[in-house]
C-alpha cells in the first residue's frame, strides 16, 4: 500500500505542474503569474491526506516554477503551495465538509503570497498582486468543489 501511495504522490506533483504550466497568465507588478494548479492542490490535500497535498502542492508547483522561468520564486511556492494542500488535508479530516477544507486553505495560500510579495518586492506591488490571488484562490476553490463530488465517488468505486 505505501507503494501505491508513493505512486499517486508522484502522479499528483506531476499533474499539478502540468496544470499550473497550461494555465497561467503573468502579473508584471511582481514578476509572478496567475494560474488554476491550485485547483489539483486542494484536491490532493482533501483526497487523500495532509501528506500528499503537502507534497503535490510544494513540489508540483514549484517544479512549475522553475520549468516557467520563475525560479525566484520556487523557495517561496514549494512553501505556500506545501502548506496549502497540507491545510486542505488537514481540515478536511477534522470538518469532513471540502467548502470549509478548501476555502481556508487557499486563503491561507493567497496570504502566503501576499507576506512574500511583501518581504520581496514591498507592500504596493504584493497589493497589486492581491486581487489576482485572490481570483486564483477562489477559481481553484470553486474548481476543486465541482469536482470533489464525482472523484469522491469515483475513488470509493
Amino acid at each position: 500500500m505505501q507503494a501505491r501511495k508513493m505512486v499517486l504522490t508522484a502522479l499528483l506533483v506531476g499533474v499539478v505542474a502540468v496544470v499550473t504550466m497550461v494555465v497561467n497568465i503573468p502579473l508584471p507588478g511582481v514578476k509572478g503569474y496567475v494560474n488554476i494548479g491550485d485547483t489539483v492542490v486542494l484536491l490532493s490535500g482533501v483526497l487523500f491526506g495532509p501528506l500528499t497535498g503537502l507534497a503535490a502542492g510544494g513540489l508540483g508547483s514549484a517544479l512549475a516554477d522553475l520549468l516557467l522561468g520563475y525560479g525566484f520564486w520556487a523557495p517561496w511556492t514549494l512553501l505556500i503551495k506545501g502548506l496549502e494542500g497540507l491545510a486542505a488535508g488537514w481540515l478536511i479530516g477534522r470538518w469532513e465538509k471540502a467548502a470549509w477544507a478548501v476555502g481556508p486553505a487557499a486563503a491561507l495560500m493567497v496570504l502566503g503570497y501576499f507576506l512574500a510579495g511583501s518581504i520581496i518586492y514591498g507592500w504596493g506591488p504584493a497589493l497589486a498582486s492581491l486581487p489576482g490571488d485572490l481570483l486564483q484562490g477562489a477559481v481553484s476553490a470553486a474548481l476543486c468543489l465541482l469536482l470533489h463530488g464525482p472523484l469522491k465517488k469515483y475513488l470509493a468505486s
